[in-house]
């Protein structure tokens, strides 16, 4: 009497509640379908049913054996939800929307690098203008005229070897500008 009540003590596995029948110990169901998880070995029994499940259980080393189980549950429940396609359905489903993410992608870093192409040249442009008014500036700059002076470079030339010889005074150097003859 002991041996029955200690075997009671134990709740049935979700395969042997479903199947009505006694679990024992050396049940090959009950370390993948435990019994707060009845609907999924419901699943996979009505897709695969028990037998087969029992079969390829039996023929697979134990360290894959939770695998296999995972993978007939996910198997079943697509089954149920496409009876045509399965997960191959789902699977497809995921590819196409691998590729239109990928175009996505695609157009994206194409616009990314038409943006930074045309930064890049702005900013090249910038800087060719920017180079460009500060040699302008530096040229308007060279081409002032001063006061008193010539700003012809032939001009400027002539006029500062007569400064350096005294051939000329202050007097005719104040003269030769257009200022009038002050």
């Amino acid at each position: 009497m002991s041996s029955s009540s200690s075997s009671y003590s134990n709740p049935p596995c979700a395969a042997c509640k479903f199947l009505r029948r006694k679990c024992l110990p050396s049940c090959i169901f009950a370390p993948y379908f435990p019994p707060e998880e009845p609907i999924k070995f419901t699943t996979v029994h009505k897709v695969f049913g028990a037998s087969n499940v029992s079969k390829l259980l039996n023929e697979i080393q134990p360290h894959q054996r939770e695998d296999a189980v995972n993978s007939l549950a996910y198997e079943a429940e697509a089954r149920l939800k496409d009876p045509v396609y399965g997960c191959v359905g789902a699977i497809s489903l995921l590819q196409r929307q691998v590729i239109r993410l990928q175009k996505e992608l695609d157009a994206t870093n194409a616009d990314l690098m038409r943006y930074t192409n045309y930064e890049q040249v702005n900013n090249y442009n910038n800087m060719v203008n920017h180079q460009e008014e500060r040699s302008n500036f530096q040229y308007a700059k060279s081409r002032i005229l001063v006061p008193g002076y010539y700003n012809y470079s032939s001009s400027a030339a002539v006029w500062n070897s007569g400064i350096n010889s005294g051939d000329h005074n202050s007097n005719n150097i104040a003269t030769d500008n257009c200022d009038g003859g002050r």
